[in-house]
């Protein structure tokens, strides 16, 4: 069952960030039990050579992957369509217009207007759901990977019953950290104005029937986000799980 399929039969799913370089790493995410990875290439020194090859190895893992780009251009979110991303996650978002845009660049005619090429994620045109009508192919592309735009602004908050009503977005990320800096409570998610602003995100996503995914910190918070109705969470960066597994072993060890 893919991340689509979840969401629609009412799975909740965890995914977490990718900012190593290392190819085994998201071979070894594949065992983890985690529903997707999300390739990181606004924090991370990601090049798009680097990428395509780690949708490959998230693809012979099992592992759905979700490619978060640096901006939301045309060249950035087609190149990491056609190199077989199951979604792409947009940063930075303040405007509806801003969000027209990404739909444009995402989705095939008659939602956007997604420039064709026989590429990877169609299996260069052999894949099954690519060999038969072209209009075929579009509609199986437009359904099967998701546009999530970032909500980590006031001014995608402003608008994001708009922007979640928008045809062809798929659902929201909700940027916890920027929505805080960018409310001028930095980190204060005890805030109740931060607390009232997510919440305000994730029932517009549930009144329009998108997907509401949360970044969140540590496994306190996840737990948190599905008992408030969150369908899907990002848990952490690969690195900082990373940190932690080892400072509680060096703990553990060391205990007198």
């Amino acid at each position: 069952m893919d991340l689509i399929e979840k969401f629609e039969n009412g799975k909740q799913t965890i995914g977490t960030f990718l900012h190593t370089k290392s190819l085994p790493v998201i071979e070894a995410l594949g065992f983890s039990g985690m529903d997707f990875v999300a390739v990181d290439m606004e924090h991370a020194p990601l090049s798009t050579d680097e990428v395509s090859g780690y949708l490959t190895a998230a693809k012979a893992a099992g592992l759905p992957a979700i490619v978060r780009v640096s901006s939301g251009s045309r060249e950035n979110i087609l190149h990491m369509l056609d190199a077989g991303a199951d979604g792409i996650i947009v940063p930075n978002i303040s405007t509806v217009d801003e969000v027209k845009e990404l739909v444009k660049h995402a989705k095939f005619m008659p939602v956007g207007e997604r420039g064709f090429c026989p590429t990877r994620d169609g299996g260069w045109g052999f894949a099954e759901h690519a060999q038969g009508p072209l209009t075929e192919y579009m509609e199986y592309a437009n359904k099967n990977t998701l546009l999530l735009p970032q909500c980590e602004t006031t001014g995608c908050l402003e608008h994001i019953e708009e922007i979640t009503a928008i045809e062809g977005v798929d659902g929201i990320l909700i940027g916890p950290f920027d929505l805080s800096i960018s409310m001028g409570i930095p980190g204060e998610f005890g805030n109740p104005l931060h607390v009232k602003a997510i919440k305000r995100i994730l029932e517009a996503c549930k009144k329009n029937g998108k997907l509401a995914m949360l970044f969140v910190g540590n496994t306190a918070r996840g737990r948190q986000a599905f008992e408030e109705g969150f369908d899907s969470v990002i848990y952490g960066l690969d690195l900082s799980v990373l940190v932690e597994i080892y400072k509680k072993a060096v703990s553990e060890i060391k205990a007198e």
